[in-house]
């Protein structure tokens, strides 16, 4: 790996592209094409996310923002285009349209895979814009292979080397960044085009993150959907011949100096070399339960808890000791009122780890749909609980957060429950049991099993059968075979519930 120190240039200095992070990036993406091969470990986790994100998508093929999506992108009909889930296999629509339908049934249920480091981050969101241009442009399956590959490699660098949260941009920027360089890899696109697109995505996709903030509205679901459909805009124009804000990352009123931390703004990212293996997807883990990835550990924490605490209406207060990211995006540092609503929507609940521990120890698990019920949120004895739960930072838990060494990171934290007779019990947990360091890592059944669950009822056991065999030939696909990627559902029933959806423009 290189460390390639990122500042910002006054406009005079007329720094060299080369010398620009944007075009470094676009490095990681044509090298990563000129491979010979690429890493085995990486391509067997690249099938395993596919799976993953066709679980979830299909998942989700039900719920309003994933219908009003797919209504917009059926607008879009075209001869050659790409799939959209949950649609007739038959009906293609415009690639970019494809990838705002497929990309928000994807983010929907906040259940697919993630990565945090300096800054958060669902890689998984760069496969439905990957996988939209390549059947566009009939690509196989090897070619989607090695956009994923790179897409990956891009978006685990920044979120590594480059914080947004801190100045409350949402992390989206760097998705369409990491989307534009693995369009680039799978086309085979030179540097310079690449580099162009790459600025284009970065600049059109700048937004606050108050679409996850106070009231989280569907908006949370279509935002990385909207960076995968502008990254595919991007590289159009930047195969067009059309530049780009340069530099648009060091410009002296550029990311940096005016989203970031301002003209003293001083980065390190760390990119792979020249014929280094891509193997960031490694890095990166995906979800058991549907919420926010640190209350992955906390339901696992609730679940171990639960037969320890007794009666629950004997608890006085339950305080959890963890993060600063965690106390104060999803717990009660957030100073957000509508983290302890019985009234609030799913997007916020699945952003209120009080609730989720309180629902979690409950029940004893978690559930994508039951667990978010307004019935369920608003149970009399729910919300008696879930207003004794609170959180606090614990520089400990931080500093794990941190931790440079991916094993050691820690993304739990620590329950303290104080019951009415001053008894206190108490426990621990860093990781997920899913996560590659927990219990029970994901492995490719692991990975499996999810589509079958969230599937179920939704896809026929023989067409399950048929997308998980096509899914495990991805390098071997040919340009006819990606359309087997959407698991056979019955079309009827979405577009009954489509039907009963206000009309728009398209």
């Amino acid at each position: 790996m290189i460390d390639h120190q990122v500042r910002v240039h006054p406009s005079a200095d007329r720094l060299p592209r080369e010398e620009q992070l944007a075009w470094k990036l676009a490095v990681v993406a044509t090298g990563t094409q000129e491979a010979p091969e690429l890493d085995p470990e990486a391509s067997e986790m690249v099938i395993n996310r596919v799976i993953d994100n066709a679980s979830v998508a299909v998942a989700s093929l039900r719920r309003r923002p994933v219908a009003v999506a797919r209504a917009q992108a059926l607008g879009h009909r075209t001869p050659a285009g790409a799939s959209v889930f949950g649609v007739a296999g038959g009906t293609r629509v415009s690639p970019e349209w494809a990838a705002w339908a497929n990309g928000t049934a994807v983010r929907e249920l906040d259940f697919h895979d993630t990565y945090l480091a300096a800054d958060y981050s669902h890689p998984g969101d760069n496969i439905p814009p990957l996988l939209a241009v390549a059947q566009h442009i009939g690509g196989t399956g090897a070619d989607l292979l090695r956009g994923i590959t790179a897409a990956y490699e891009i978006h685990v660098a920044l979120v590594k080397g480059v914080c947004l949260h801190a100045h409350r941009i949402d992390h989206v920027a760097h998705l369409s960044a990491a989307t534009a360089g693995g369009i680039g890899a799978m086309l085979r696109l030179d540097t310079a085009t690449v580099y162009q697109a790459v600025q284009q995505a970065v600049h059109t996709t700048t937004a606050t993150r108050q679409s996850r903030k106070g009231e989280i509205s569907s908006w949370k679901a279509f935002a990385p959907a909207f960076a995968g459909k502008a990254a595919i805009e991007a590289v159009d124009r930047a195969m067009r011949g059309e530049g780009s804000p340069s530099p648009i990352y060091e410009g002296e009123d550029g990311f940096l100096a005016w989203m970031l931390d301002g003209p003293d703004a001083r980065y390190t990212v760390s990119l792979p070399a020249p014929g280094d293996a891509r193997r960031a997807i490694l890095d990166t883990y995906t979800k058991e339960h549907s919420a926010e990835y640190q209350a992955q550990a906390v339901i696992d924490l609730a679940r171990g808890l639960r037969e320890r605490t007794g009666p629950l209406d004997k608890v006085r207060s339950i305080v959890l000791h963890t993060s600063h990211h965690t106390h104060h995006v999803i717990g009660s540092g957030s100073g957000d009122p509508q983290k302890y609503d019985p009234t609030a929507s799913r997007e916020t609940l699945d952003h209120s780890v009080p609730y989720i521990f309180a629902v979690a120890l409950e029940d004893g698990g978690w559930h994508h749909e039951r667990s978010y019920a307004p019935e369920r949120a608003q149970r009399p004895a729910t919300v008696e609980l879930w207003q004794k739960i609170s959180t606090v930072e614990d520089p400990e838990w931080t500093r794990r957060y941190h931790d440079p060494d991916p094993a050691r990171r820690a993304f739990g934290g620590r329950a303290v429950i104080t019951l009415v007779d001053g008894t206190v019990v108490e426990d621990e947990l860093a990781v997920a049991d899913a996560h590659p360091a927990g219990a029970r890592p994901f492995d490719r059944a692991g990975y499996q099993g999810k589509f079958r669950t969230l599937t179920e009822g939704i896809v026929t056991p023989e067409a399950q059968d048929d997308f998980l065999r096509t899914a495990d030939r991805l390098e071997e696909l040919g340009a006819s075979d990606l359309s087997g990627l959407f698991p056979a559902v019955d079309t009827n029933a979405v577009a009954t519930y489509d039907a009963t959806l206000p009309k728009g423009l398209f």
